[in-house]
């Protein structure tokens, strides 16, 4: 059985200065464990950066993708068929929607790492979820995977 391309994938990677700051941790946990001698020490700076690393690497990589009729973001699935219209927020936009603009119960997937992002209205009656902000890296292809799998499900 042949399955479908996924018309939308995206990882939102964490980025480089979350990698130093996890060796920056290793190095002070190797440092904590110096008097205790040269074998505590490497324990320290190999698990304290593998730790830290982990951890950086799990909230930092969130996926985004738009497959099966369903959008799924991080921990949210919403089938594409609950969904509205949509709007691609530059920076200063994004901005305004993460602060004043914002509703306590809409769903973010916020990174601030990411300054484009993409508002999509849940149209779903049945849904207190007003939208779904999503950090994106790109904003355009997302709403356009949005529109090709909704225009597939109601076909």
């Amino acid at each position: 059985m042949e399955h479908p391309a996924t018309p939308y994938e995206e990882r939102l990677t964490a980025p480089r200065s979350w990698w130093l700051i996890s060796l920056l941790v290793g190095v002070a946990c190797a440092l904590v464990l110096l008097p205790f001698g040269t074998l505590p020490l490497l324990g320290g700076l190999v698990g304290g950066t593998a730790v830290t690393a982990v951890m950086a690497s799990s909230y930092g990589s969130p996926r985004i993708r738009v497959v099966g009729g369903q959008l799924i973001a991080g921990e949210a699935k919403i089938p594409v068929t609950a969904l509205g219209e949509w709007e691609v927020l530059d920076p200063e936009e994004a901005r305004a929607w993460r602060t004043y603009k914002a509703d306590t119960r809409a769903f973010l997937l916020l990174r601030s790492y990411i300054p484009q992002a993409l508002r999509v209205e849940v149209s779903d009656p049945a849904d207190p979820t007003p939208y779904l902000y999503l950090s994106t890296r790109t904003p355009q292809e997302l709403a356009a995977a949005i529109d090709a799998a909704r225009d597939g499900a109601t076909a």
